[in-house]
């Protein structure tokens, strides 16, 4: 499973299928450890501690909350805890909490250089002038597909 080692351990963990992990990490979310998530707690009693799931599965076990970044904001829609932390990328906080002003937001982040470098007139350059084009073969992309698509139906 790619392409995130701590999200296919935490999916192993979850479900009864072996799952092959591929060594890769996310800079963001190996900066996280399950004793920042204790002091957090001591810090901010009360506090909900959502994580991504590709932290530490030790940091995994320390959250009340573990999901997809549509699933922390769905958790924060509907539970409406009076405080949050979300442990993961900074702007994710940011984004978030402009939606729910009621809510205070802890922010236990750490920045991501990479997700950086992706900017609006970037997007609107690679649009317009459609260059980077990536091709992929058709037996590769088809295989590709039906792995993706099996790890979605879990």
């Amino acid at each position: 499973m790619i392409p995130d080692e701590f999200l296919a351990r935490n999916v192993a963990a979850q479900t009864r299928v072996e799952i092959i992990p591929w060594r890769g990490r996310c800079e963001v979310h190996e900066r996280f450890t399950a004793a920042d998530i204790r002091e957090l707690r001591e810090a901010h009693p009360g506090a909900a501690v959502l994580a991504h799931p590709e932290c530490f599965p030790e940091v995994v076990a320390e959250a009340d909350f573990t999901g997809s970044t549509a699933e922390m904001i769905r958790y924060v829609r509907t539970k409406r805890p009076a405080r949050v932390a979300l442990v993961t990328e900074c702007s994710m906080s940011d984004n978030v909490a402009i939606q729910y002003p009621e809510v205070e937001f802890l922010r236990p982040c750490a920045l991501c250089p990479h997700m950086k470098r992706i900017t609006l007139s970037k997007i609107r350059r690679a649009l317009e002038t459609m260059v980077g084009e990536v091709t992929i073969d058709p037996a590769i992309a088809a295989s590709a597909r039906r792995a993706v698509e099996r790890m979605l139906a879990l």
